[in-house]
């Protein structure tokens, strides 16, 4: 188990990063982030270090005098930036935790399994299918050489799509409980009757402070987090409307579309092979966490009004009193 007083390194200040570190700052303990940019909402007191995943010596750099690390890092949403980066920035992590002995946990996602239709557990084989599930699996069979031949101590956090407070870039994000928080229709690509799981980004925090905590037997293996029962993202939406006092509006794009939007819009091309994760039932098991750390996710009921209340509300009507102009007033003139 670590010492409070060890220094984490955390790559990358996305939505699980600073769920991560906001844990780990408020028990005191020594964090530093790191990334290519400052962020510009990083707390007084948590060192940051500039790095370039893809460079080799940044990443050495950044693990100097840490106990552990975790890597919350992400590529442009292409594949063909994921098939030249990831690999390399895998590598250039690897190497420099064998070098400095540093435990790291991943926070990860779950392409690496392809299509299923059963619920995802960790014992699932790597999927050979398209771009990017292919990719994530090719750079976790690297990860899981490294562990096997004992060269590094690595443990990966698998979650499927995530929500919660300022979350933005996720289907529940700016095109979904953004929307609406501000009285607009919420625009899906995912299928809206069927049951999807969702990660609250403050439970990925705590499952990877769960394994930060956790001694090595719980690394060279994978994870999954906790979530609440899937329910549909149309019910999703509808908790966040409640909470948000508005009437639920859904436009929903059928995921055949996303093939033909493609010919014109390369983002739509990018998603459209990802449609397996959206098209079907998606379930996640996360037993195998619950026997060994907890299990108490935080229900939709909780998470969503608390994301709904982080983002901006809509604008109130305006009306003629609102203008300053009281019925009276408008009949004097």
């Amino acid at each position: 188990m670590t010492s409070p007083t060890n220094l984490i390194t955390v790559f990358g200040y996305g939505p699980t990063g600073k769920a991560t570190v906001d844990l780990l700052h408020a028990r005191g303990q020594a964090v530093r982030v790191v990334q290519r940019k400052r962020p510009a909402d990083l707390p007084p007191g948590i060192e940051f270090m500039a790095c370039d995943v893809l460079k080799a010596d940044d990443v050495k750099r950044a693990l100097a005098g840490a106990s552990q690390a975790v890597v919350t890092i992400g590529f442009d949403y292409t594949g063909r930036i994921w098939k030249a980066a990831w690999p390399k920035a895998m590598a250039n992590l690897l190497a420099a935790a064998e070098a400095a002995n540093v435990r790291v946990i991943q926070i990860d996602n779950m392409y690496m399994y392809g299509p299923q239709t059963a619920a995802l557990h960790e014992d699932m084989p790597l999927t050979s299918y398209g771009v990017k599930p292919a990719v994530r699996a090719e750079v976790t069979r690297l990860w899981q050489k490294a562990a096997r031949e004992r060269r590094v101590r690595w443990a990966a956090l698998r979650a499927p799509d995530f929500y919660g407070p300022g979350v933005r870039n996720s289907h529940m994000g700016d095109t979904g409980l953004v929307q609406v928080a501000q009285g607009k229709p919420a625009q899906l690509l995912m299928a809206p009757n069927l049951p999807h799981a969702f990660a609250y980004v403050p439970d990925i925090g705590r499952a990877a402070v769960s394994l930060i905590d956790a001694p090595d037997d719980a690394f060279g293996q994978v994870w999954h987090v906790p979530c609440a029962p899937a329910i549909t993202p149309r019910q999703m939406l509808q908790i966040g409307a409640d909470a948000a006092g508005v009437k639920l509006q859904v436009m929903a794009l059928p995921s055949f579309m996303l093939q033909l939007l493609g010919v014109f819009a390369p983002p739509m091309r990018e998603l459209s092979e990802m449609r397996f994760t959206w098209n079907r039932p998606y379930h996640v098991d996360a037993a195998k966490f619950a026997r060994r750390f907890w299990s108490d996710a935080t229900p939709f009921e909780i998470g969503i009004p608390a994301a709904i209340r982080s983002y901006p509300a809509a604008a109130p009507a305006k009306t003629k009193e609102s203008r300053g102009q009281t019925p009276a007033a408008t009949a004097a003139r």
